[in-house]
């Protein structure tokens, strides 16, 4: 689903934005961690403090999976800019191979996550992929 070069630029963001809402349509925006295999965009619930019991990101994808996702990359020249936005659908992956092979994805991409317990992983079923501006970057 995605061009090679979407692939590419994905491939070199180490941060991208997930937008969430709930059953009201109240948005909610956060910045994860992410790697991306085929049609699916992956992101791990791992273990650093949380505010609450249950991330308002994972109640609002039980609530309403219809979620998007945003990389960019930001130049001072303006001719360098570029976006890449996924939208889809989530779900959670608590187990099996697919959740398994998410996070050998993760542990390989942030060495970060070598470490941590990572209980559960939202993978996100991509739909519909619209990119703009200098992919190279």
């Amino acid at each position: 689903m995605l061009s090679e070069a979407e692939r590419l630029f994905l491939s070199r963001r180490r941060v991208g934005y997930l937008s969430t809402a709930d059953f009201s349509g109240a948005p909610h925006l956060v910045p994860i961690c992410f790697a991306a295999a085929d049609a699916a965009l992956y992101s791990a619930i791992d273990e650093k403090p949380k505010s609450g019991l249950i991330l308002k990101r994972v109640k609002n994808i039980l609530e309403n999976p219809r979620v998007a996702f945003l990389a960019d990359h930001y130049d001072e020249n303006w001719s360098r800019l570029a976006w890449l936005r996924l939208d889809g659908h989530a779900e959670l992956l608590a187990e099996g191979p697919e959740r398994d092979d998410a996070i050998g994805l993760l542990r390989t991409r942030y060495a970060q996550y070598q470490a941590m317990q990572l209980s559960a992983v939202i993978a996100i079923r991509v739909l519909d992929v619209r990119s703009w501006g200098d992919l190279s970057q």
